[in-house]
């Protein structure tokens, strides 16, 4: 009897896998996939990937409540969110190579409209920070051209949509200490740990 229950079950499960990846293939091919995301594994624990057909527009820790994420996701971009791992596929490979050591610049096409502004000019200098090194808030804030916005360069590193992949970890406070991130100390001082070694 549990056998039978067993075969039955894989049988229904299957049957949704196969029929949710022919969901996903259907929305892609029709254009109304409008942002797909995916969960994988790290050090820094499960991390929400989600992408539109422009390029990645979210990374999230799990701290950050991935169903908000996507209910937010829903409300600013698209209702149309599935999950749809093929579409970030190129980021979680490079992801893992990140973390293994063996990559330092990522390569992926990033979608930034979840950023404007003061915050856009912060992001575009952080991919300018070499990995393993690091900035004070108060020399992005000057590179960003607004030497006076520390505390602007605070929130745009705490809004920033693309984290890892934007590496907002490596912006610390002008006497080494950590500072705030969206993935906790921990995760921060993990990231530049891993880095520096």
């Amino acid at each position: 009897m549990t056998d039978m229950f067993q075969f039955f079950t894989n049988e229904v499960l299957l049957d949704s896998r196969v029929m949710h990846e022919r969901l996903v293939a259907d929305a892609d091919r029709e254009g109304l996939l409008d942002v797909a995301y995916h969960t994988v594994d790290s050090p820094v624990g499960p991390l929400l990937l989600a992408a539109t057909e422009e390029g990645l527009v979210k990374v999230a820790f799990d701290r950050q409540d991935h169903e908000a994420v996507l209910a937010e996701l829903a409300a600013l971009i698209s209702p149309r969110v599935l999950r749809a791992p093929a579409r970030l596929d190129p980021v979680a490979r490079q992801l893992d190579e990140y973390f293994t050591g063996e990559r330092h610049d990522f390569d992926v096409p990033l979608d930034l409209r979840l950023a404007r502004g003061f915050r856009r000019a912060v992001l575009d200098h952080l991919h300018e920070i070499a990995y393993g090194r690091t900035e004070s808030y108060a020399q992005v804030a000057a590179a960003a051209g607004s030497p006076k916005a520390v505390r602007a360069v605070g929130t745009a590193c705490a809004l920033n949509p693309v984290p890892v992949v934007l590496p907002c970890h490596r912006v610390v406070r002008s006497d080494g200490s950590y500072g705030q991130y969206a993935g906790g100390e921990e995760a921060k001082r993990a990231l530049l740990t891993m880095e520096a070694a």
